[in-house]
């Protein structure tokens, strides 16, 4: 066992400070990776401030971050993966059973044993639970360890392995787009990455977005068209028109409006979990033969090949770097939506303290 940097919470009111952290010495099939740079995702912020404590408590110390970026500085004698030198990444998964049928269909984020990047429990002891990205380095088993095309922006590779998965899967998942009506709803960091994606698979892609001076970016981002969702007129008349709808939002908001905009047998698929639970008219799903379904990040394997896609096409997430000691205040910002469209820490800045 080594001690690693780190930024830490001790409660659900506490401020991110400076701490070190256990992290295990390589195993045969471990790779110990230099974290160059850490996004800072949404759910991030529900964790450090236990805010899901009746689904999964946080356990403090808390270290989040499972947007990681790094390069690889040691691997173990069974590794074949990578090698020291080598960029690599690591999302939300750190580990599973490997053997389930779940685990075995590459769909490792439903495996019962799961193991999360943090505050999950460790199943190697080295701590109560996992710890996350916001560190200066990280151990993982390698079936976990991602490869990084080196042609991309490695700040703003780094909320690929959550916004961008999150948004690739169900995009890639429901079949070729290429010249059909594909909705985005919401603007922010899944919903930029959800506008990427949805235009290099050669969609027609429209913004919904409550915010008129969003417009400008959304045409920027790769838009064809942007809807003021809170103007009916706007509305109803591109009603019935959508072939697939992407919800990003996670606030309150009428599921049933975007229903009303799909389509014959058109499906809309959720991946924002808004508190309260969505108001559902079955008639706006029967009407049509409309579908509705949820989308939850991707297994390595779909996660890998979001990655090449991402190098082959030359995306990459909108990003404003910081540096760790602005953590607090970060989150303060991310609270009032004040960034286009993730924050990615830069970990040099760590190292120098």
């Amino acid at each position: 066992m080594y001690k690693a940097k780190a930024y830490s919470v001790a409660g659900a009111t506490s401020p991110f400070v400076a701490d070190t952290i256990p992290r295990r010495e390589i195993a045969d099939r471990d790779v110990q990776i230099e974290i160059l740079y850490c996004g800072i995702c949404h759910s991030d912020l529900h964790t450090a401030r236990d805010e899901w404590n009746s689904v999964m408590p946080t356990i403090y110390p808390c270290v989040p971050g499972h947007e990681i970026v790094g390069r690889v500085t040691k691997a173990g004698l069974a590794v074949t993966k990578v090698k020291p030198g080598d960029l690599a990444g690591v999302g939300c998964l750190v580990d599973s059973d490997h053997d389930c049928p779940i685990c075995k269909a590459d769909m490792e984020q439903f495996c019962t044993g799961a193991t999360f990047t943090y505050n999950s429990p460790d199943r190697h002891g080295t701590a109560p639970v996992t710890y996350g990205g916001y560190s200066e380095s990280i151990v993982v088993d390698e079936r976990f360890v991602l490869s990084v095309p080196p042609n991309l922006n490695l700040a703003g590779v780094a909320p690929l392995l959550c916004a961008g998965i999150t948004t690739y899967s169900p995009i890639r998942r429901w079949g070729d787009i290429k010249g059909k009506r594909v909705g985005v709803v919401g603007l922010g960091g899944l919903g930029h990455m959800g506008v990427k994606f949805a235009k290099a698979f050669g969609a027609h892609v429209t913004v919904f977005t409550t915010s008129p001076g969003k417009k400008e970016d959304a045409f920027r981002l790769g838009a064809d068209e942007v809807i003021v969702s809170t103007s009916l007129a706007e509305m109803r008349q591109h009603a019935g028109s959508f072939h697939f709808i992407l919800d990003t939002i996670a606030a309150d908001h009428d599921i049933n409006a975007y229903i009303a905009m799909l389509g014959l047998e058109g499906h809309i698929t959720l991946v924002g979990v808004p508190e309260k639970p969505h108001p559902l008219a079955a008639s706006g799903l029967i009407f049509g033969h409309r579908s509705i379904s949820g989308s939850l990040i991707g297994g390595i394997r779909e996660t890998q090949e979001m990655l090449d896609f991402c190098g082959q096409h030359n995306i990459t997430a909108d990003v404003e770097v910081i540096p760790v000691q602005k953590i607090n205040e970060a989150y303060e910002r991310l609270l009032k939506s004040d960034v286009k469209y993730r924050f990615s820490i830069d970990m040099a800045s760590l190292r120098s303290e």
